[in-house]
């Protein structure tokens, strides 16, 4: 693409997601993203309604009646980006792939986070950190993250989700919002031949694998950062469709496989294989103590983003 195309393409992902934060996610962001802290601010006269516990005893003795701390919260807070950029996230017949999806998922979480004047930084992975932007404020950087996130060319296609994380604990010293953007298909640690006799790869068709991989990682990032799962998945993914015998190649490994969809045994076996792995991904992240936002291309995400929020902010106010 020319450069006027490649700013045009960004341009129309910036429209599309601006109302989205402007009207629901900015203050929903701020709301369940807090900062590290309360600073201390000034002290002030005691007001009817003020807590008893922020009354500076020293001023008050000095002063002859009442006076309390004030604090403010130390609210800058850095959102670092993992996208993941292996082959499989240019999947997707229909007119938004996984990678497409991922930008505008991206570009929604960075311009909340802008207008509440924090950092985004950005991983770019796939079996290696292929891109790492230091994290930033303003527009314009968040516009260079966008960019990077829909036009980057990765060099290689398989999924390390860990190497992304060992370099996130790196890179990033303060805690961070880590948010893991990704389908979670691939585990490099699974061979062909293993599921060559159910006739489909073992990696096209578990999508818990890369989590799985990943579980002790993600645990220990989670410790020092707050990490969040986006999942992406397309529906093809799964659910079969009936198009008779389909030629398939893995995005990331080039293996190319055969398969008869018209044969419905065959559909609802990988149907209710996949809604098993869905249910077990997200155990998997909730045993891991992470949030989890599932999504799929041929839906609108805005209502599975404002739901996520809601489900946050219901927890921290519990407490």
């Amino acid at each position: 693409m020319i450069p006027r195309e490649i700013l045009k393409k960004i341009r129309q992902i910036e429209l599309r997601t601006n109302r989205l934060v402007s009207e629901t996610l900015a203050g929903q962001y701020h709301s369940v993203f807090k900062g590290q802290g309360m600073n201390f601010d000034e002290v002030r006269e005691y007001q009817p309604g003020d807590e008893v516990r922020a009354i500076d005893w020293n001023v008050t003795a000095r002063m002859n009646h009442p006076f309390v701390k004030k604090f403010v919260e130390e609210r800058e807070l850095t959102l670092m980006l993992l996208v993941d950029v292996s082959g499989s996230g240019g999947f997707g017949p229909r007119a938004q792939s996984i990678g497409e999806l991922a930008a505008e998922i991206a570009s929604v979480l960075a311009f909340s986070a802008i207008r509440n004047n924090d950092k985004v930084g950005l991983i770019l992975f796939s079996d290696e950190v292929e891109k790492f932007i230091p994290p930033r404020k303003g527009r314009r950087h968040v516009l260079r993250v966008i960019r990077e996130v829909l036009f980057f060319e990765p060099q290689r296609k398989g999924t390390n989700l860990n190497g992304a994380l060992e370099f996130l604990m790196r890179v990033t010293s303060h805690k961070a919002i880590a948010v893991v953007i990704s389908d979670f298909i691939g585990s490099p640690a699974i061979e062909g031949k293993a599921g060559a006799r159910s006739g489909l790869r073992p990696q096209m068709m578990l999508l818990e694998s890369l989590a799985q991989a990943s579980q002790t990682m993600l645990r220990h990032a989670n410790r020092r950062h707050d990490v969040v799962a986006v999942q992406i998945a397309d529906p093809y993914e799964l659910e079969l469709p009936e198009l008779g015998r389909l030629v398939l190649q893995d995005a990331e490994t080039g293996e190319i496989i055969e398969i008869n969809t018209s044969e419905r045994r065959k559909r609802e076996s990988f149907a209710q294989r996949q809604a098993r792995a869905q249910a077990d991904l997200a155990r998997l992240f909730r045993s891991s103590g992470i949030d989890a936002i599932q999504l799929r291309t041929d839906q609108p995400y805005g209502a599975e983003l404002g739901r996520f929020f809601e489900t946050r902010e219901k927890r921290r106010l519990r407490g």
